[in-house]
């Protein structure tokens, strides 16, 4: 007699190729975490020697409620020097505000290379100053980065505040260093700035913040500066 026969095992399929994550259309070499636009860079390497950058920033989205318009805004002043702001309606206005601050150069490069920088300015309020606009005040004590680090002043526009601005009209944004140098008594006569559009938020006759913010609006703002009349 034959020996039984052995059941045949059935046969088995292929082995399932490896799956795949799900992914969201964007390949992964194109992605790099914390990379940011080359202009926004640009901008952040505040104060060093580098080609003009011009280009329009967009108005950022504001909360409701509140009143904004853009501005022209500029920090200038001599290596090693006072910082002056200059706020304008647009690079082609003469200022509206003309402010020297308390702040040297160096510092603020320094400060801009390491991230977010703050700039709070505040002013008493008095009871015979109600009917002056808040730009115009004349003295601030102010806060740099939440340290108490001097006072801002609003002065008139000197004869090289008129030349500095004319000279950067046709800038829209940039920072670098201005290819004419000033004859300044304890200065090597360079003069190095940084512009950029600002955000104006009027939060109240006694409040207004300057937002700077990054060419493709997905970033915060690297500059803010308050102006608050307590």
């Amino acid at each position: 007699m034959p020996p039984p026969s052995s059941p045949s095992n059935p046969p088995q399929p292929p082995p399932l190729p490896p799956s795949r994550p799900p992914t969201n259309g964007m390949s992964r070499s194109s992605y790099k975490k914390g990379k940011q636009p080359k202009v926004f860079r640009v901008v952040r390497s505040v104060f060093r020697s580098f080609p003009i950058v011009k280009h329009a920033l967009p108005v950022g989205r504001l909360p409701d409620g509140h009143r904004a318009n853009c501005v022209t805004g500029t920090l200038y002043g001599f290596r090693e020097g006072r910082v002056t702001l200059a706020i304008q309606e647009n690079p082609k206005t003469l200022p509206i505000v003309i402010l020297e601050l308390e702040l040297t150069t160096d510092v603020l490069q320094y400060e801009m290379s390491l991230g977010m920088v703050r700039i709070a300015l505040e002013c008493e309020k008095h009871l015979d100053k109600d009917k002056v606009k808040l730009l115009e005040e004349p003295s601030w004590t102010m806060f740099f980065n939440g340290k108490k680090g001097g006072l801002g002043v609003k002065r008139d526009a000197t004869k090289d505040d008129l030349h500095i601005i004319e000279l950067l009209r046709p800038v829209l944004m940039g920072a670098g260093v201005l290819p004419e140098k000033f004859d300044v008594e304890g200065s090597d006569g360079e003069v190095t700035y940084m512009r950029a559009h600002f955000d104006r938020v009027v939060g109240s006759k006694d409040s207004e913040t300057l937002y700077m913010l990054s060419p493709d609006g997905n970033h915060g703002p690297e500059l803010s500066i308050f102006f608050v009349r307590i």
